[in-house]
């Protein structure tokens, strides 16, 4: 047969298919009115179980399997069009609501900020391009930012939740879920790291190397330079530049940033030594209070899968691919204490105030067993 010929018959079809997905999402109006006012979860999986054994015996043997993936996909573009169209309630949707029935807020020139860290560390650098005016005070470690928070001395923690080239941070985002507070704003801070050292010192000289752990690791081609020299690692790049500073030694050094040399009086040996130009770390600024501000245009939630099944996650990536949400990350850890189940990180771009995605989280809430809503916010590069 000719092959437009052929062609042009599968064209037919498809305007008979197109016509006919018309018609089906046309009832799928009269479906979420139902649902509506039954007061029924839009997921239904007896009735797609159901579907998929009737259509199935419609098909030859060898198309079988094919057949079902294209009702699958037709399920998630109806339940993403039907939730675009209903109100789905959940706890997480409701305490949203009350949030936005504040408005968007005004994001604040000047407030009082808990930091990891000493004087010059970058949770510190990453505070002050946040806030016009930031009063700053630092804690030992990261509990200790949000026990802060927590007991109001501070009204917001910035902490570290992703590097470049380390990774997340996946301490931070146990204390998010364990205190339940909200990210709010986040900033994309570009670290170049120098080697730092008390005015006498010379390269030759070198005999220890401190710095955050991090720090060292993003700078492992360059510490090949000191084959017998002592490396340290310390609480972070601060604290290393302190350490150094109170020695009084010519033979210590530190990795930390031009800040840290300029506050604790040292030299800057050599710059710009990490390993990659395109090494960043993304700071989140935490509150206690679910709270929105002005061009939040980013969401993160934390979430087990729906269902621990085959394709459960394919599933769950497409409710967010037929909304036309543009997810910006996506990462998965084991869950500690569980057998083969796991964590999964979502950041996605969106509006808060659509309905659609208000929805979306409502039905992960109503749907899975662990479900966190970070926080909704813009954030600055």
């Amino acid at each position: 047969m000719d092959l437009e010929q052929v062609r042009k018959e599968i064209d037919a079809v498809d305007d008979q298919i197109a016509e006919l997905f018309d018609k089906r999402m046309g009832l799928i109006n009269n479906v979420v009115e139902a649902k509506k006012q039954n007061k029924t979860a839009v997921n239904d999986p007896n009735r797609e179980r159901n579907i998929l054994l009737r259509v199935s015996e419609k098909v030859g043997e060898d198309k079988q399997f094919y057949i079902k993936r294209v009702f699958e996909t037709l399920f998630e573009v109806s339940k993403a069009y039907q939730t675009a169209n209903m109100v789905e309630s959940s706890k997480i949707a409701e305490q949203i609501d009350l949030a936005l029935a504040k408005g968007m807020q005004k994001f604040p020139l000047k407030a009082k900020v808990a930091c990891q860290g000493v004087a010059g560390a970058y949770s510190g650098i990453a505070t002050d391009r946040m806030f016009e005016l930031a009063d700053i005070t630092y804690f030992k470690n990261f509990e200790g930012v949000f026990g802060a928070v927590e007991k109001g001395f501070c009204k917001y923690g910035v902490l570290p939740i992703e590097n470049s080239y380390a990774g997340s941070v996946n301490q931070v985002y146990d204390l998010m879920k364990e205190h339940k507070f909200y990210i709010v704003k986040s900033l994309r801070l570009s670290v170049s790291h120098n080697l730092v050292a008390n005015k006498d010192t010379v390269l030759s000289d070198v005999k220890e190397i401190v710095s955050h752990e991090q720090a060292l690791n993003q700078c492992k081609k360059y510490l090949e330079k000191f084959p017998l020299a002592k490396i340290t690692a310390v609480p972070n790049t601060a604290i290393a530049s302190k350490i150094v500073a109170e020695s009084g030694r010519n033979d210590i050094v530190a990795i930390s940033s031009r800040e840290c040399a300029d506050i604790y009086g040292l030299k800057l040996l050599d710059t710009n030594i990490q390993d990659s130009e395109n090494n960043y770390t993304r700071f989140i600024l935490i509150t206690k209070e679910m709270e929105f501000y002005e061009n939040a245009n980013k969401i993160s939630i934390m979430t087990t899968l729906p269902q621990n099944s085959a394709g459960s996650l394919n599933k769950l990536l497409s409710k967010f691919a037929n909304l036309g949400i543009n997810l910006t990350k996506l990462e998965s850890r084991p869950i500690v204490g569980s057998t083969f189940e796991f964590m999964f990180y979502f950041d996605f771009e969106c509006d808060i105030k659509d309905k659609a995605v208000k929805n979306l989280l409502a039905g992960l809430d109503n749907s899975t067993e662990q479900f966190t809503f970070l926080g909704a916010y813009s954030e600055k590069i």
